[in-house]
């Protein structure tokens, strides 16, 4: 950190320490100094970034740093002002960033423009919110190493949070440093909803959209989806499963291999081996939000059927038979049982010739999945889920028909235990044990929701990390473990696991004021739930009879 003079103050009145309260800098380029050479490219590249500071409201000193950093964007769609915007939540639209700057906080927006020229030789084009997360990686240690040369002195350390990629290229820049010996200053990072297993996105709808963009219907329209998401560096390398892992020389018919999950090739068991090694930060407290569930809530149902349409594709010359009207028999499934195998994607080309109704098929297209033996398919296992109401944008009428036509408006995109860094476990469907998981600690919902939304449930638990609130995972013991939570956080039921029966005894909740929103005698048995019925929030829980008192534990509710 710089040391700061009345010299140095009086002189640079522009500098990041002496800011208006509320004031905001102006968006900065971060270029990263160290390169990155990605598979496929011909050397390495430095990555470059942009970020804005949003100054506290106390005293507009640069001294409480939160770094917000974007996840996986490949258009752009959420620049900085926006990105802020996505910490409203609640009925109320509370701000996220809003009450930690009224607390005095300064945050830090770090964005990947959508693409950019390389500052290694001002040439080549990146595509930044999409780009290899290694050289993301990159402009955060920049960045992070920025803001602690500009905070002021006696400043407190940095918390990163990234939200869905955006928390592996902060797991990444986090641990890299360390293992550099470079001094990243943080004390607490916070994961949400990031795919430290990887992310998922349906086979079916990978191989459809290629087909229609490289195969036989040659739709332009849908090239975005396959070149800039499925694509693209990033995707590669966090997609488990990957249509171009299983795809011959045509780029679009299956090859004669299983059609059991696997990643695309050089990319994802390359980049997954490295994260692993590199493990996790080690001078921060590391804390994970998930948006999946933690009680096994399923996303529709495996082998079901998402979408099963016909789509006037309108007219086309069909010699000899000149103009002729078109359509399209679109099936996707989702991918089947643990063991069984079914077509996922069906797509028959027909066009209309000689008389009405005789539809004659010019050209068609199916391909299959196979689920392992230890888990049913990815597309319905609790995660945190994919909107796929959001592909309509309302500027391509085809697009809209598909939408309008799904069975299912969401799948699961991060699985819960993706999301909580569980490796040991094969089957995606199973209740997580926070045991397995790496992370100090963990908030999970009890029911699935979409990817990233921040909640009254998961905003409390974040601020509480921000503020030191320490509420760790052996918070849900009591009395060296004879009385535990089944389960925390809880929605409107309390569960009490004891080795013991204790009788009369006094159990009362109180809300974070101090103020008691439940007091009730209760004999505890080996199992017994309590019934509440209280918003969204943290609680303390407080237990006492003859045999102890006062015994405590902070709930969450969500």
């Amino acid at each position: 950190m710089k040391k700061i003079t009345l010299l140095f103050v009086l002189i640079i009145s522009s500098a990041h320490y002496a800011q208006t309260p509320g004031g905001e800098s102006a968006i900065t380029t971060i270029d990263a100094t160290i390169p990155y050479q990605g598979f496929g490219e011909v050397s390495a590249l430095l990555g470059s970034g942009e970020y804005k500071i949003f100054y506290d409201n106390v005293d507009g000193v640069l001294d409480k740093p939160i770094i917000f950093v974007d996840g996986f964007d490949p258009n752009d769609s959420r620049d900085i002002d926006s990105m802020y915007s996505l910490l409203d939540y609640g009925n109320s639209n509370d701000n996220l960033g809003d009450i930690v700057r009224d607390e005095g906080y300064d945050l830090i927006v770090l964005n990947f423009p959508e693409e950019y020229l390389s500052p290694t030789d001002g040439t080549t084009l990146i595509r930044g919110g999409a780009d290899f997360i290694q050289r993301n990686a990159y402009i955060l240690v920049e960045l992070i190493n920025t803001i602690n040369q500009d905070k002021v002195m006696d400043a407190e350390q940095n918390v990163v949070i990234g939200p869905s990629m955006g928390g592996l290229i902060s797991r990444y820049a986090l641990t890299y440093m360390e293992s550099q010996t470079l001094d990243h200053d943080t004390r607490l990072y916070i994961s949400f909803d990031s795919p430290h297993q990887g992310a998922h996105v349906p086979i079916g709808i990978q191989y459809l959209f290629n087909y229609m963009v490289n195969g036989d219907p040659g739709i332009s329209e849908a090239e975005p989806l396959v070149s800039g998401l499925l694509n693209s560096a990033a995707a590669k390398q966090m997609l488990i499963d990957h249509y171009l892992a299983h795809v011959d020389g045509s780029g679009y018919n299956q090859a004669a291999i299983t059609h059991t999950p696997i990643g695309a090739p050089n990319f994802r068991y390359a980049f997954q081996t490295e994260l692993d090694g590199l493990g996790f930060p080690q001078d921060s407290r590391n804390v994970s939000i998930t948006n999946g569930s933690g009680s096994g809530q399923m996303t529709g149902t495996p082998g079901g059927e998402l979408i099963n349409h016909t789509f006037d594709t309108g007219s086309a010359d069909f010699p000899p038979f000149g103009t002729v009207n078109t359509r399209a028999i679109i099936t996707v499934n989702f991918a089947p049982l643990a063991s069984q195998s079914n077509v996922v994607t069906d797509f028959i080309g027909q066009a209309e010739i000689i008389f009405p109704g005789n539809w004659i098929t010019g050209f068609s297209y199916n391909a299959s999945a196979e689920s392992t033996a230890a888990s049913d398919g990815l597309d319905n296992a609790p995660g945190g889920q994919f909107d796929l109401f959001s592909f309509d944008d309302g500027t391509n009428p085809l697009i809209t028909e598909f939408v309008q036509n799904l069975n299912e408006q969401y799948f699961d995109f991060i699985p819960t235990l993706s999301g909580l860094a569980i490796s040991s476990e094969p089957n995606w469907y199973a209740t997580p044990d926070i045991n397995d998981s790496p992370f100090d600690n963990t908030y999970i919902p009890m029911n699935n929701e979409p990817h990233v939304t921040l909640t009254d449930g998961n905003v409390a638990f974040a601020l509480a990390e921000i503020r030191g609130e320490t509420l760790g995972i052996t918070d849900n013991s009591l009395i060296n473990f004879e009385i535990k939570l089944e389960r925390n956080p809880v929605k409107n039921k309390i569960t009490l696991l004891s080795d013991e029966i204790h009788n009369e005894s006094m159990v009362s909740i109180s809300d974070m004021t101090g103020k008691i929103v439940y007091s009730k005698n209760v004999n505890i048995k080996n199992k017994t739930s309590i019934d509440i019925n209280l918003s969204s929030g943290i609680y303390i829980l407080q237990i006492s009879n003859s045999a102890f008192s006062n015994k405590t534990i902070r709930v969450i509710v969500n």
